[in-house]
């Protein structure tokens, strides 16, 4: 595992934010492609360049609910004067056989159908009289006022321009084309092209599969009583929910008791179905921190390739200094050790966890984070920050305004104040004290 140079400190090395993040998108790499079907493939990243085999639409179609007519037989037609056609036939969306419209004569059409030969234009049916010969109520379906097939008459009160109504050939993509490029995260509507153009399936990098666990003997799972001493395990839902919002595939494992070899065990069964480990608590210099003990024991066993190997650090930042990672397990499958505070775990989620994801996915390093923008603090009081640590406090961005304001203290377990967050405003190292009006870089998290 490839590691910047951090920050020696004598007895402790203290890492940056930026060389822990990129010693963890060194490490991850990204999975490999296999061949999904199209709503499989959602949330997925592309490998291949799609081309488009048809053009889209593959033929000249009309776009509204009228008549299929010719542009001289409707010129000049108006309420006093409408022309006059005869109904010569329906052309549904799907119909094969066509009739073709000669002088004098219209075709009924419904949207997506076909333009029939002779056919220059459509005629919507809400600039007829419904096709009934006379005095029904403009904006009637045709199904409703004329007879299926052949015969009557149909009125049309306006005259209609050359292609008017009509969907060419090809005007949405034409065959050859590129429609959409390596690289692509799949959404609803890319993967409504790729239907569109007659894809079945598609060649993507898998969605992560992310393992996230929480640790604490105090910890209990929401729905059961509280005893004394106890709290409801919250980490592990919002890491969980957290990953999935990254587009990865989540699995949330029950909290662990503060046991190392119940710790090592669980996450040993959890390697068969992980792409990426993520550990909450336990990573601290407390007596109980048995993340730091299960995984160092690990790394130091009697077959250390296969082990892995869990680095455990220091980060000039707040909340979340203290950190964990490396590979464990025969795939060397990454595992990031965040600590247990609930706001310290979800800004180191989002800051080291979710690159992560992305990374694994696929996507560039330039874009595996969150979008950042600067805005400028509104606060009634200066805010204070630690000399030599970047920290991070939750605020609630105006985009209109371009203005960020904080929310709650900057205090690790403050979970309601982070509930009403948008963002995170960004305090440099060497920043200790902000006043109302100072520009900030301000992390979006919606």
């Amino acid at each position: 595992m490839s590691s910047p140079a951090p920050q020696d400190t004598g007895h402790q090395r203290l890492w940056s934010v930026d060389e822990h993040l990129a010693d963890i998108l060194a490490t991850v790499r990204p999975l490999e492609p296999i061949e999904l079907q199209l709503l499989d493939a959602q949330g997925c990243v592309l490998v291949e360049d799609v081309t488009v085999p048809v053009a889209l639409p593959p033929f000249d179609n009309s776009s509204m609910d009228g008549y299929a007519v010719r542009t001289a037989d409707v010129q000049g037609a108006s309420e006093e004067f409408p022309a006059v056609l005869t109904v010569i036939g329906d052309v549904a969306a799907g119909s094969g056989e066509l009739p073709t419209v000669g002088p004098g004569q219209a075709a009924r059409i419904m949207t997506g159908a076909p333009l029939p030969p002779g056919a220059e234009a459509v005629v919507p049916v809400e600039w007829t009289d419904g096709g009934t010969g006379g005095g029904a109520a403009s904006g009637m379906t045709p199904a409703a006022t004329a007879p299926e097939g052949a015969g009557g008459e149909v009125r049309v009160h306006r005259a209609a321009e050359a292609r008017a109504h009509v969907r060419a050939r090809g005007s949405d993509v034409q065959a050859g084309d590129l429609a959409l490029a390596t690289g692509t995260v799949l959404g609803p509507p890319q993967i409504a092209l790729l239907a569109a153009i007659g894809r079945g399936t598609v060649r993507v990098r898998p969605r992560p599969r992310v393992v996230v666990m929480s640790t604490g003997s105090e910890l209990v799972q929401p729905g059961e009583a509280l005893a004394a001493g106890t709290i409801y395990d919250s980490n592990s839902f919002a890491l969980a929910a957290a990953a999935r919002d990254a587009g990865a595939i989540a699995y949330r494992v029950g909290a662990v008791a503060d046991d190392a070899d119940t710790l090592r065990s669980t996450i040993e069964d959890q390697l068969i179905r992980a792409d990426l480990l993520v550990t909450t608590g336990g990573v601290s210099v407390g007596a109980y921190d048995v993340v730091k003990e299960a995984l160092t024991s690990v790394s130091a066993g009697d077959d250390a390739a296969e082990a892995g190997n869990v680095d455990f650090r220091k980060l000039a930042m707040q909340p979340g200094k203290p950190q964990g990672f490396g590979t464990i397990g025969p795939d060397h499958t990454p595992l990031l050790a965040l600590p247990g505070n609930p706001v310290s775990s979800y800004v180191s989620f989002e800051l080291f966890v979710r690159p992560a994801i992305r990374a694994l996915m696929g996507l560039p390093a330039s874009v595996v984070g969150r979008p950042s923008v600067k805005a400028v603090l509104t606060c009634d009081k200066p805010l204070g920050s630690p000399a030599g640590r970047r920290q991070y406090l939750r605020g609630k961005y105006d985009a209109e305004a371009g203005t960020v304001s904080p929310v709650g203290g900057s205090g690790s377990h403050l979970i309601a104040a982070l509930a009403h967050a948008d963002s995170l405003m960004v305090v440099p190292e060497d920043v200790t004290s902000v006043e109302s009006g100072t520009e900030l870089e301000v992390i979006l998290l919606g």
